[in-house]
């Protein structure tokens, strides 16, 4: 579904990214691992079309989308929740949601994915006309997912969602992205939590300074020395 092939961004005098290749299958759910500074955030960015590749090809659904328009990507299925949730405090959830959908015409599709958001985060559907900036952090994470999930992706890159939260929350956003799994989306989750993010996925990437350096099954990475070390603490 969607695929990088030498892919290099530099961000002002910065090589922030360097020669990434890689391959997401439809359906499937994939990590990207990665500690601060690792260029997670600025690959998703690149993809989403918010930053331009200085060199390499992105094809999504066989298609080119290296240097479309975020909005044109976004239409084409592919959608960003980025790090650090970035949402409208001083509007209400329902607002924010809303502008989730401003690539999305028809409304019989809006009111399809605004269901569907409830029924994956009732709290939102309970304090829909609440301010976005009275949530906890976690009810922000959920609130920022579910904004993503308004212009009905096929694909969602999902950017450290469990960053700053409480443990118990973690594991309630690891449920919610299972779930989105299991009903086809295919989920990109980029995370410095490496031992929740292998949990829940099938496939990992580990990014370093900007290159690709390690990449194989969650399972065999789980195991794997050098992730062990360096993300799991052990």
């Amino acid at each position: 579904m969607l695929k990088l092939e030498h892919v290099s961004t530099t961000i002002g005098t910065h090589h922030v990214i360097h020669d990434v290749s890689l391959e997401i299958a439809a359906g499937s759910c994939v990590a990207l691992l990665g500690g601060n500074g690792a260029g997670k955030s600025t690959l998703f960015r690149t993809i989403a079309g918010l930053v331009a590749p200085t060199t390499g090809t992105i094809t999504f659904k066989g298609r080119t989308i290296s240097h479309l328009p975020a909005d044109r990507i976004v239409r084409r299925g592919l959608a960003l929740c980025p790090e650090g949730r970035q949402l409208f405090p001083g509007l209400t959830v329902h607002k924010n949601l809303m502008l989730g959908a401003h690539t999305v015409k028809d409304r019989k599709k809006v009111a399809d994915a605004l269901e569907q958001v409830y029924a994956l985060f009732p709290v939102l559907g309970e304090r829909a006309r609440q301010l976005a900036g009275t949530f906890s952090g976690g009810e922000q994470q959920m609130l920022a997912m579910g904004r993503a999930l308004m212009s009905r992706p096929q694909l969602l890159l999902l950017d450290e969602p469990s960053i700053g939260l409480a443990p118990l929350v973690v594991e309630g956003i690891a449920d919610a992205i299972q779930s989105l799994n299991r009903m086809g989306m295919t989920i990109f989750l980029s995370e410095q939590n490496a031992r929740i993010a292998l949990m829940i996925t099938r496939y990992g990437y580990v990014l370093e300074n900007g290159a690709l350096v390690i990449e194989g099954p969650s399972s065999t990475l789980m195991h794997n020395s050098v992730v062990r070390k360096a993300y799991l603490g052990t």
